[in-house]
């Protein structure tokens, strides 16, 4: 039976528990150090804490220390390991492949999608260096996923929800190169949110200040099934800079999701225990999205660019007019079309606009613009402040008051179901607690009885006394009293169950305590050559690629800073595409003429279309090398 697990980011100890509580099989979280997400490094306290939490619900806790290290670095990074091994976290994302050959401790290693986990050949060096599971590129179709599964032994990883780099993750160089803060060091710029105009060969201008590479967030709710079927095991939500609104309601999403299709499907079974409640309805589209793409996952490219801008602009809920000064919105109704529908947003009126909603539209100069509500009268919409110019507007609704109401409440609980058996014996009392998993736990107590007075109503007392688990993470399936004679005091029922709550937890948390994982690290000769693309900064990561058969090894652009020639992004996306001007498709009359450059300020960067791979590079030189 294949083990499925939703994955939830926790961009600190209060995320974490939310997302568990909300049914987050695992969530994967910052070291202090290290991390791919600079800003958001968590203590270790407060991982262990976090660590305890999940383990009560047979959760798991993944820490990420996937960045790029330097000579310097590597032994800092190893105590590290240990220390998170001797927590009891239950695996390392890893980018840096120089860790796997120092003493590290026996902990489970997953290859960070920032190792650019991009094809078969890729997965399966990985899987010789000792990885026991590969977070695969964002770009990945699903034919390509099922090849790997079948040829390889590894867990298989795969993004479902949230934010899009639109360059393969570890390939890209332009933050450096233009901030010198490196994404592959956790300190991305997100240069690809950014505007840029763009030229054709003769310099003439074709697209001015719009945002060209920025992508629309991924939605892949409509494809669970088939990503299971194909042999992915984890479904994972970008998001470790997500507020707790964020992780609920996604959280809460996915969780129905997945649980609805687990039902039909008994091949299949979820990582952690409990059932999770939930108090509120779940929607995507009222937490921060940039609209939605599936994202290469049919193998078949779609539209997945936001040109004008790279914020949230929420639901769509229908059309703002003005006349006079005054503005006067018009709903449209409900839409069906599927959640991840990347050309028509959905459109929802049933809910009106309230006071202190964020709306906001794309004025007459292409330009987003917001504002909270003050009032609303009818259809009437009384702004915070004056707006713009125009006649009709698509609305967006970015911050929805009461739907963030709900969410600032109690949104959820979480339980393990338990079965009680209460024994009573010649000269004591015997309490059995046994939870889903099989973990029990056993009070007994030698205690004088004495005979109850109404047998009957006493045998009643306590199986309702027994039941009540208020206040813990259990609750009762059924509670068993085969004889009852003695009198129990309530107090003393209450205690036994608080002996048996603390005997059950512990029990859990070493029933859920991850098992080790010594390194299987099995080198061949696979390789002639390691170009600047392996991002080796270290000897130690350089060690790796001699063990595994190079002879020519040439350092990645975070150690040697030579741009020249070089990609500074390898995307799948293609703004030819995008554009209409594909040159697979029939040629259009105002097809522009290569090469294109994109320019930024000062910079100016040339894009190469490798036709051949289906694959965009961006250069900042006036030629490139094709690796």
């Amino acid at each position: 039976m294949s083990k499925i697990e939703l994955l939830l980011p926790a961009k600190d100890l209060a995320c974490g528990i939310t997302a568990i509580n909300h049914g987050a099989d695992a969530v994967y979280t910052g070291a202090p150090a290290f991390g791919a997400r600079q800003a958001v490094g968590n203590s270790l306290q407060d991982i262990e804490a976090l660590v305890k939490h999940a383990h009560l619900y047979g959760s798991k806790v993944h820490v990420t220390v996937n960045t790029l290290l330097y000579d310097n670095e590597l032994e800092s990074a190893r105590k590290l390991l240990w220390e998170l091994y001797n927590i009891g976290v239950d695996a390392v994302l890893v980018q840096d492949l120089g860790l796997l050959t120092l003493d590290i401790p026996p902990i489970a290693l997953h290859a960070s999608t920032q190792c650019h986990n991009h094809s078969l050949e890729r997965i399966q060096f990985l899987e010789k260096l000792g990885f026991t599971r590969a977070v695969l590129a964002r770009e990945m179709d699903l034919q390509t996923a099922q090849q790997i599964h079948k040829q390889t032994d590894i867990e298989l990883e795969a993004f479902v929800h949230g934010a899009l780099c639109v360059c393969y993750s570890g390939q890209c160089y332009i933050s450096r190169m233009m901030t010198g803060r490196s994404g592959n060091r956790g300190a991305c710029a997100q240069i690809c949110r950014t505007r840029f105009d763009l030229q054709d060969a003769d310099g003439k201008t074709l697209i001015r200040n719009k945002h060209l590479l920025s992508l629309k967030d991924m939605c892949r709710a409509d494809h669970i099934e088939e990503m299971m079927n194909a042999g992915i095991c984890s479904f994972k939500v970008e998001g470790r800079l997500k507020n707790e609104s964020y992780v609920k309601n996604v959280t809460a999403y996915y969780r129905q999701l997945i649980d609805r299709i687990l039902e039909e499907r008994p091949d299949y079974q979820r990582v952690g225990s409990g059932t999770t409640r939930f108090f509120f309805t779940p929607d995507l589209h009222k937490t921060f999205n940039r609209n939605f793409t599936s994202y290469f996952i049919e193998g078949q490219r779609e539209k997945m660019t936001s040109f004008d801008t790279p914020k949230a602009m929420g639901q769509f809920v229908g059309y703002l007019r003005q006349r006079g000064g005054k503005y006067w919105f018009e709903g449209l109704g409900n839409s069906q079309q599927p959640i991840a529908n990347s050309q028509k947003p959905k459109a929802n009126s049933q809910q009106p606009i309230s006071n202190g909603d964020g709306l906001c539209f794309i004025n007459e100069q292409g330009e987003l613009e917001g504002f909270l509500v003050n009032g609303v009268e009818g259809n009437r919409i009384i702004p915070q402040k004056p707006l713009s110019k125009f006649t009709k507007v698509a609305l967006y609704r970015n911050i929805d008051k009461q739907f963030e109401k709900i969410l600032s409440g109690k949104t959820a609980e979480r339980k393990i179901a338990v079965d009680i058996l209460f024994e009573e014996l010649t000269d004591r009392v015997r309490v059995t607690m046994t939870d889903e998993d099989g973990c029990t736990a056993i009070v007994e107590d030698n205690v004088a009885l004495t005979a109850a007075q109404q047998p009957e109503k006493m045998a009643e007392t306590l199986r309702t006394a027994l039941s009540k688990l208020g206040g813990t993470s259990f609750e009762a399936r059924t509670v068993t009293i085969p004889k009852c004679t003695a009198f129990l005091r309530a107090g003393y029922i209450n205690e036994l169950k608080t002996k048996l709550v603390e005997q059950l937890t512990a029990t859990r948390l070493a029933h859920f305590h991850p098992k080790d994982t010594p390194l299987q690290y099995h080198p061949e000769p696979l390789f002639q050559r390691a170009d600047y693309l392996r991002n080796i900064t270290n000897e130690a990561h350089r060690k790796v690629y001699e063990d595994f058969g190079a002879k020519e090894i040439e350092y990645g652009l975070d150690k040697t800073e030579d741009y020249a020639g070089k990609s500074l992004m390898t995307c799948k996306y293609c703004l030819r595409y995008e554009l209409g001007w594909c040159k697979k498709l029939p040629p259009e009359a105002n097809s522009p003429k290569d090469p294109l450059y994109l320019i930024s300020g000062k910079h100016r960067f040339r894009l190469v279309f490798d036709c051949g791979r289906c694959e965009m590079r961006v250069s900042d030189d006036e030629t490139i090398t094709i690796l």
